[in-house]
């Protein structure tokens, strides 16, 4: 090759054929799949029926698992927060990925997470975030609210208890969307430990959810935070999920609590510090409508009833509607009370209000005070005794200055002449000088320019007019560290306010509140005072410019000195103002307020800013004069002559009949609207109907014309734009008949159709009744609705949830039914948890979550027989239902309830101890136990017997007359009649004939009533760090375990060695004359006895000799020692041959290997020659041919 690369030819595209045809064709726009199926129609025919069925039908299964029962859409306009509850063990990261989400959608940071925590996380949907820590009550209640569960799972430990504790608490009180996030995932070190424990984590958890459910992945921190980029793929999953209505949630109203206030009285809490209070909580109204004063139940407290509810300006609300992808900053909203972090906290009669440093863009501006004297103290840094000693004042320009030791304050306060004592250093003497203190009024028109310049004078200005020229130093000194302290940031901006006569007044609110709400309406519009910057020309703005810098600073600080005076003409002036802004109900009610009848009709016009803007003057009007009638209050002295004329004229285009401006007026409106949109087209008809300018035969629309002084180009523009319009209306009339003709031409509609379509109309209807009515009305007719801000207020709560309040434990108002309040007997199904260690024991008390409560019991199981005979059982079935019934709030039928043992602490085992359903909610049910009464006979009469010891009087033995009696062995009869004495004894029949030594006993059913103990989980009230230490009432194990108690044992229950005497029976008698009739062999044999054997039969006793003693024991010797030597030999016989079958084994073994090597040989050469006779033959096969 050296080095070259081979040039690869281009293709060249066929410019003629049939190919380049048709692709001419598909880049006209053309399609050939109509030719081809012309052309050649066989091959677009069905291949296959039976495979165009399979297609079909699997088709149709898809679509049909699709399908839900429809569910008519009550989800109001703007929805409520949809409450997200991170879930799992501790130290697993819940807090963590919490401030990474409100991170995401907010950028904003948040500490501590304490309490609900609502944010915008897009333009049509909230979210609020609540953290569920490990304890069993605080689980049950969140499953019971949620919408979205976070469930958090540590990848390197694994599934932990708690996990499957909440999914099966989740599938009793109606399942939530659920999704899985893996955490500690940078713990492994091995990519395939990794996937392989992803995998099984996964499939894991389909099993415990459902198959595809979403499990997430966080990888790894950065910085104590995961991974920006994953925990924005889980928000966007969270922002566009939807979610499945529940029925618990969607028939009962509820609110999670975000913030709760204190309204008992202070002096009640201080002398009875134990007593009741009065709370008023706060938060999103969710599920379905609330009534005012209906009965509600917290859990963890108790019920209550609300003795007030208001719905409040949502603290949190919804962005504007407008055309965007993503929100602004003003709009990511956070508001969590409880956490200390929220924009806007709204009361029933306060709003208060706290703005982040990150949402208000201040530019450097110091927040001012609101009073020149507050301004000047906090300016200070020295003393005033301090500033007064070295402070100076000249009465004349160029005259020497005065000390204070100089000026005799008594004689400064006198009117008229005062003398002052001055050192004269020519005559060596002090010298009584006359100091005049009578005011001098001054006008001067350039002081006055420097006044509006300076912008900081008010009301004082004018009094202060005839002072002196020079202030002292006192003043002096203030104005030049307010100077400086104004060089190191700009103070916030003044209003300036102009009065009637020409003179300026600084305006001081009433409060903080005030001065904020002045200064956020001046930035977005005019708020109705104008500066009288805006209002001079520009050669007094230079005039007022080139004043020097001593006249402004002088003119600034006027009023800072006498602030204690003129105290009388500033209240009355503040109540003329507040006179202003009360509101004007006539305004209110007919847009426009007349003018008193000394108002002046030839009033200059108001100034324009602009073209757009008009400066507004409320000094000026008449209407805001003291004097004026203030139209929004009504004087019952006010005499108003109705009859006249004059007076009637007045008022008469006040009302609908009167005559209103041209843009105003009905009926002209109605004329406009019939001239620009007078045709129309009926979709069902499809007739076309014509306004009348059409029907008098004008082509065009006649505009619209607007009398506000301009030519006549905007008529045309008007004309043109309207032609557009109607084309636009047009088509899109068209493409609505073709929409609607595709939907109903088909006749493909089916049943399921039929039905969403039903349930659309009836969620629509249900938004257009009340679409139109404003809140406060609504209210009073449906009640308060979902997605409202509310407040509700409750009394006689337990002083303990104020003084004990943890806002790590969620604090849930759920709305009760009509009848849910009441208290009654309950038959439930119930089956044990299988992962639950122990069977659980009639008349133990447990603790039932059911409906909103959590509240102890005490339940009788019960099992039902064939014969509808309800029998109570001791435990519950170890894999099988049973009945349960207790003594409980009633609560709907079908509801789904779960039972714990104890909710103290945290157990190893699995906590969940049964779940079930409510079946019934009366005393229908009548639970019987068995009884067994035991009797003994006393006197046997063939089958008669008389029995004793098993009743005690005659009236006991009536009621069970023809009752059932059996024996221990079996034999069975029935009780007759009762006998006189002993008392309780009666007569019976058996089948057979009894023993003295039988036992009787009588099998009946006692019916068992129901303990009546209903006890409320009040695990809120407890201490801040012992809330999961509810304890309740113990088993019966549990107190003799805790006071050390040992059962005695029935010594009639232990089971002891079976002693059974020796029965002897009688000889069998068998009659002579029956003796007769057997056949031999069954006759008896008159068998003599055996006598004793004679002496001389019997075996004599050998006695040995000393001799053949020795002899004998010689020879046992001997045998002894030969079975030894015998034994031996075997052992070592045995050993020798146990040796030579291991060789054997290994010979074997040896022997099968060789086998094996030579077969394989022999197959190899095999193998070969048959290769080599193949490769003959194939070569034979080519040259026969």
């Amino acid at each position: 090759m050296d080095g070259k690369v081979k040039k690869q030819r281009p293709h060249q595209q066929k410019h003629s054929g049939p190919k380049a045809e048709r692709k001419k064709l598909k880049k006209q726009g053309g399609s050939t799949e109509q030719d081809e199926r012309k052309r050649n129609p066989k091959a677009f025919a069905v291949q296959s029926a039976v495979r165009m069925a399979k297609t079909f039908h699997r088709a149709q299964d898809i679509k049909t698992k699709k399908h839900h029962i429809p569910h008519v859409d009550r989800t109001p306009l703007e929805p409520p927060p949809i409450v997200v509850v991170v879930v799992g063990p501790p130290k697993v990261g819940k807090s963590t990925l919490i401030r990474c989400l409100i991170k995401n959608f907010t950028r904003q940071k948040l500490g501590d997470i304490c309490g609900p925590v609502t944010i915008v996380s897009g333009k049509k949907r909230r979210l609020t975030f609540m953290e569920c820590n490990n304890d069993i009550n605080t689980m049950i209640d969140l499953a019971k609210v949620a919408d979205l569960v976070l469930m958090l799972i540590d990848a390197s430990f694994g599934f932990e208890m708690e996990t499957f504790e909440f999914l099966n608490i989740c599938q009793v009180h109606g399942f939530p969307r659920i999704m899985g996030v893996l955490t500690h995932l940078d713990s492994f070190k091995n990519n395939k430990t990794l996937r392989k424990t992803k995998k099984n984590l996964k499939h894991r958890f389909w099993t415990e959810v459902y198959q595809g459910a979403k499990l997430f992945y966080l990888s790894g921190m950065v910085y104590g935070e995961y991974q920006t980029q994953e925990v924005k793929n889980l928000g966007r999953f969270i922002s566009v999920m939807k979610f499945r209505p529940l029925v618990w949630q969607t028939s009962h109203p509820y609110v999670l609590v975000d913030r709760m206030e204190d309204l008992t009285d202070p002096e009640r809490v201080r002398t009875e510090p134990k007593c009741d209070r009065t709370v008023s909580l706060y938060g999103y109204l969710r599920g379905t409508m609330m009534k005012n004063r209906g009965q509600v139940h917290i859990p963890g407290i108790g019920d209550f009833q609300v003795a007030d509810v208001n719905f409040l300006p949502d603290p949190c609300s919804l962005p504007d509607a407008q055309k965007k992808r993503a929100l602004n900053e003003k709009e990511r909203l956070l508001y969590a009370p409880m956490a200390g972090v929220g924009g806007v906290v709204y009361d029933k009669d306060a709003v208060y209000i706290d703005l982040p440093a990150g949402h208000v863009k201040q530019q450097q501006e110091e927040v001012r005070p609101t009073t020149e004297l507050v301004q000047s103290l906090i300016d200070t840094h020295a003393t005033l005794d301090t500033k007064m000693a070295g402070s100076r004042m000249s009465l004349f320009s160029g005259s020497a200055g005065l000390e204070p030791s100089e000026v005799d304050e008594e004689n400064r306060a006198m009117q008229g002449l005062q003398e002052t004592h001055v050192w004269d250093p020519h005559t060596k003497r002090n010298r009584r000088k006359v100091v005049f203190t009578e005011e001098e009024e001054e006008e001067d028109s350039s002081d006055d320019a420097s006044d509006d310049e300076d912008g900081g004078s008010d009301e004082y200005d004018q009094e202060e007019q005839g002072d002196d020229e020079d202030e002292d130093n006192l003043s002096t000194f203030l104005k030049k560290e307010r100077v400086r302290s104004s060089t190191e940031a700009l103070p916030a901006k003044r209003p300036k306010l102009e009065e009637e006569g020409g003179a300026e007044r600084l305006v001081f609110a009433d409060s903080e509140d005030e001065l904020q709400s002045e200064e956020e309406d001046g930035r977005a519009r005019d708020s109705g005072h104008c500066s009288e910057e805006e209002e001079e020309d520009d050669a007094a703005e230079a005039a007022v410019n080139n004043q020097t810098m001593s006249d402004e600073e002088e003119e600034e600080d006027e009023g800072a000195l006498r602030w204690k005076e003129g105290l009388q003409l500033k209240a009355s002036q503040a109540f003329l103002r507040q006179q202003e802004a009360a509101p004007n109900l006539r305004k209110l009610v007919y847009g426009a307020v007349a003018k008193a009848e000394g108002s002046e009709e030839e009033d200059e016009e108001e100034e324009e800013l602009g073209g757009l803007f008009r400066v507004s003057r409320p000094q000026n009007s008449k209407k805001l004069e003291a004097n004026a009638v203030d139209c929004s209050r009504f004087h019952g002295n006010s005499s108003h002559d109705w009859e006249s004329e004059e007076m009637l004229d007045s008022i008469r285009d006040c009302f609908v009949t009167g005559k209103w401006d041209e843009g105003q007026d009905a009926a002209v409106l109605l004329k406009e609207d019939e001239e620009l949109y007078g045709d129309f087209e009926d979709l069902e008809t499809g007739e076309v109907q014509t306004g009348q300018s059409e029907l008098q035969g004008s082509a065009e629309v006649s505009p619209v014309h607007v009398d506000d002084g301009d030519n006549g180009e905007a008529g045309e523009s008007v004309e043109v734009d309207d032609e557009v319009q109607k084309n636009k209306r047009l088509e899109k009339k068209r493409r609505l008949k073709e929409r609607f003709n595709e939907e109903y031409d088909d006749g493909d509609a089916t049943y399921f159709d039929d039905l969403k379509e039903e349930m659309q109309k009836q969620a629509e209807l249900n938004r257009a009744e009340f679409q139109d009515v404003d809140d406060d009305t609504r209210v009073q007719y449906e009640g308060f609705r979902p997605g409202m801000y509310v407040r509700l207020e409750i009394s006689s709560v337990p002083c303990e949830l104020v003084t004990n309040f943890d806002p790590h434990y969620p604090i849930i108002l759920g709305g009760l039914g009509s009848a849910e309040g009441n208290i009654g007997y309950l038959q439930m199904r119930l089956k044990k948890h299988r992962w639950h260690g122990r069977i659980l024991k009639t008349r133990d008390p447990l603790i039932l979550s059911l409906g909103w409560r959590r509240f102890q019991t005490i339940p009788l199981y019960h099992i039902e027989d064939h014969n509808g005979r309800h029998r109570l059982l001791k435990y519950t079935p170890q894999h099988m239902h049973c009945g349960a019934t207790i003594w409980g709030p009633v609560t709907p039928q079908g509801t789904g309830f779960l039972a714990v043992q104890s909710v103290t602490g945290s157990t190893a085992s699995f906590r969940i101890a049964a779940t079930g359903v409510v079946l019934d909610l009366d005393k229908s049910v009548t639970i019987v136990k068995k009884l067994k009464l035991i009797g003994h006979p006393y006197k046997i009469y063939k089958n008669t017997c008389f029995i004793k010891d098993m009743f005690n009087t005659m009236l006991e033995v009536a009621k069970f007359e023809g009752a059932s009696i059996r024996t221990v062995s079996g034999v069975r009869g029935q009780i007759k009649k009762a006998l006189s004495t002993p008392p309780g004894a009666y007569r019976a029949t058996f089948e057979d004939r009894l023993l003295m030594s039988d036992i009787v006993f009588l099998r009946s059913w006692y019916p068992v009533s129901v303990p009546q103990l209903y006890n409320p989980v009040t695990s809120l009230l407890l201490p801040v760090g012992q809330k999961d230490h509810w304890g309740g009432m113990r088993t019966l194990g549990q107190l003799k375990h805790d006071l050390g108690i040992r059962n005695n044992p029935n010594t009639d229950s232990l089971y002891k060695p079976v002693v059974r005497a020796q029965r002897r029976f009688n000889p069998l008698h068998i009659p002579r004359h029956l003796q007769k009739a057997l056949p031999f062999k069954s006759k008896l044999k008159q068998q003599q006895p055996k006598g004793k054997t004679p002496r001389d039969l019997q075996r004599p006793s050998v006695i040995r000799e000393p001799h053949e003693r020795k002899v004998a024991a010689l020879l046992h010797a001997l045998s002894a020692v030969h079975h030894h030597r015998k034994k031996k030999a075997h052992t070592v016989q045995h050993a020798k041959h146990k040796d030579f079958l291991q060789q054997k084994d290994k010979q074997e073994e040896a022997k099968l290997l060789r086998q094996k090597e030579a077969r394989k040989k022999l197959y190899r050469v095999m193998g070969q020659m048959d290769r080599k006779k193949q490769r003959s033959s194939l070569k034979g096969a080519a040259q026969d041919q």
